[in-house]
């Protein structure tokens, strides 16, 4: 970090923000140097989105100050002022335009101009610079950026906001959408930043990329500042007791249920795109995972089992019935629940209550001939969240006023509420702080416990293997193989799931029934 003192490159003290009756930041500071990675760690709904709304200017700060460089900052700092103060932010969800072209993004609402005419020789020349910077060199700035690879995109995010001269760059949650490999691409790009002397601002709920790359981390509780300190001051297990305020011994459930009779049994199931049918059984109390890279038709597989994908060929029994599955209402019907990747496009009702977002799905099943009775339903929903530990005001608050996690948390109890006998979920820690993730776990187990068939996608390996009883790893739109979770490894899964690597494995199994309809199509 250069200097022995050197001055913040933006600094906080006694920052506070309110929502209403919701108290959102409360008496925060900050200090982010020049030349380090400051990670920033708390819960959904501990206010690390608000105070990176109040260090670009999106939100004003109700009481405290804010300095940049040393520099105060008014009370009414805009957007376009945190930019030109050097304060750019790469999102989860990325701002580029898809239709336009690499060259026009970087440049766009700053062409070089001459005589008030763009300057196309100087555009080119102000993007490629941008590009090298990470890494990009080569790339041809006429490809539209819509038709990029994730990870590309998110390159391209970055050297645009390098692009403005930017002294801090704030991450929330970059690797959400990127592979394992494409996740350790960008930490070494912003390990060549703080090289550079920029500062960083880290957000991300996985907590090994912290200790991979962060000098220091601030912790944040309820809004409240809890302690900043040096990243190698902490270990895994201290950093989440600071995080959540309780210690989590064990993140996934020690017990696992025994595997009853088969629950969900699906048979020549054959998705669009997938070049053969697929076979999977799960067994009452089982959880089987369903692995893969993004792409390989992990989702569409479990969306195609539900009804909301379609498919070519297939049949979907539950407990030894045919059930029909050609839309998700009838699947629903027969007792199979989804919780999908997108929570907000396809999950949840943003205008609707917590309470109205947690029965919708049993409402048939609570309120015959369709008469409502507001006191039955109120305890079929407490019954549903129960031990979810979902943070709220009212139960007449908008699902929206919730944070992410706990609108995760509202889908799980959903369709925990239905009384599904199988239950799929994609992705369902997505964005989920650990504490969270933990009692996800747990209600997983418990539902496992209770006779009802799980299958879980997910981009995160320990995931599977400290959830699943078996991991089926899909590649290239087919059943690659299984794995036996409690002896499995991540190299076992990625070893499988890659399309040019050795698939024989020690653990793998390809038994008939079991996961891959087509063993001897495993290479």
């Amino acid at each position: 970090m250069g200097e022995a003192n050197p001055t913040p490159v933006v600094s906080l003290r006694g920052v506070g923000k309110s929502y209403r009756a919701v108290r959102a930041l409360a008496g925060v500071d900050l200090d982010v140097l020049p030349g380090e990675v400051h990670c920033l760690a708390g819960e959904n709904g501990a206010g690390k989105s608000t105070l990176i709304k109040v260090l670009t200017g999106a939100v004003n700060r109700d009481e405290g100050e804010y300095r940049v460089a040393g520099t105060p900052v008014r009370t009414g700092f805009t957007p376009a002022e945190a930019r030109a103060a050097g304060i750019g932010v790469v999102y989860q969800e990325l701002s580029l335009l898809p239709d336009l072209s690499v060259g026009d993004n970087l440049c766009l609402g700053r062409l070089p101009n001459r005589a008030g005419v763009v300057d196309r020789r100087g555009q080119r020349a102000a993007a490629e610079r941008m590009l090298d910077r990470v890494g990009l060199r080569g790339l041809d700035l006429s490809t539209v950026v819509g038709e990029l690879p994730t990870a590309t995109r998110q390159l391209v995010e970055i050297a645009r906001v390098l692009g403005h001269d930017a002294k801090l760059v704030i991450f929330d949650e970059p690797t959400t959408a990127l592979s394992t490999a494409e996740a350790d691409e960008l930490l070494e790009r912003i390990r060549a930043l703080r090289a550079e002397g920029v500062a960083v601002l880290y957000v991300s709920h996985r907590l090994e990329e912290m200790f991979a790359i962060g000098d220091r981390v601030t912790v944040l509780r309820d809004g409240t500042h809890v302690t900043t300190r040096p990243m190698a001051e902490f270990d895994h297990d201290s950093l989440i007791q600071a995080m959540v305020g309780r210690t989590i011994t064990n993140l996934y459930p020690g017990q696992r249920a025994t595997p009853g009779p088969v629950r969900l049994e699906v048979r020549g199931l054959r998705p669009v795109g997938f070049p053969e049918p697929v076979d999977l059984t799960v067994r009452a109390g089982e959880v089987v995972g369903l692995a893969g890279l993004l792409g390989s038709g992990r989702s569409e597989l479990l969306r195609a089992v539900f009804g909301a994908d379609p498919k070519l060929a297939g049949t979907v029994l539950v407990d030894g019935e045919r059930v029909d599955t050609g839309t998700p209402r009838a699947a629903a019907r027969a007792g199979l629940g989804l919780l999908t990747e997108d929570r907000k496009e396809s999950g949840l009702m943003l205008g609707l209550s917590i309470e109205e977002n947690v029965a919708m799905a049993s409402l048939p099943r609570i309120s015959p001939l369709g008469l409502i009775r507001p006191g039955r339903v109120r305890r079929h929903v407490r019954a549903a969240t129960e031990g979810l530990r979902v943070k709220f005001g009212e139960w007449s608050d908008p699902v929206s006023s919730l944070s992410g996690g706990n609108q995760q948390k509202t889908l799980v109890a959903r369709w925990r509420a239905t009384g599904a006998k199988v239950l799929l979920l994609d992705e369902p820690t997505k964005g989920v702080d650990v504490g969270a993730k933990a009692d996800i776990y747990q209600v997983v187990a418990d539902l496992a416990a209770a006779g009802l068939a799980v299958v879980v996608v997910s981009s995160y390996l320990p995931e599977l293997l400290g959830l699943c009883d078996r991991i089926v790893v899909i590649r290239e739109q087919r059943v690659a193989g299984e794995l036996d979770a409690a002896t499995a490894t991540e190299e076992d899964v990625l070893r499988l799931a890659s399309p040019v690597g050795d698939t024989s494995s020690s653990h793998a199994n390809s038994a008939p029934g079991t996961g891959a309809a087509h063993p001897e199509e495993v290479q």
